[in-house]
């Protein structure tokens, strides 16, 4: 039998039009990232700030992974 982990998973979602990212824990929304230092800061806002975000197995990152934000690039080379 499984034991809980200590951490609750962590999904960042595939990339919207804008290029942002859903992060979410379970069925909660902790927030909307737009590059990978919001990712951080929204796992810090949720006392999960231990977690290591690029290499950790509790964080799944689906559409890519924490190097992928479509649609910035655009915005910046402007």
């Amino acid at each position: 039998m499984a034991h809980p982990p200590e951490f609750p998973r962590v999904v960042v979602h595939p990339p919207a039009l804008d290029g942002s990212r859903r992060v979410t824990s379970g069925a909660e929304t902790l927030g909307i990232a737009s590059h990978l230092d919001d990712v951080v800061e929204i796992l810090r806002l949720a006392d999960l700030d231990r977690v290591e975000v690029e290499e950790s197995d509790l964080i799944e990152w689906e559409g890519g992974g924490p190097e992928e934000w479509p649609g910035l690039s655009e915005h910046h080379d402007q």
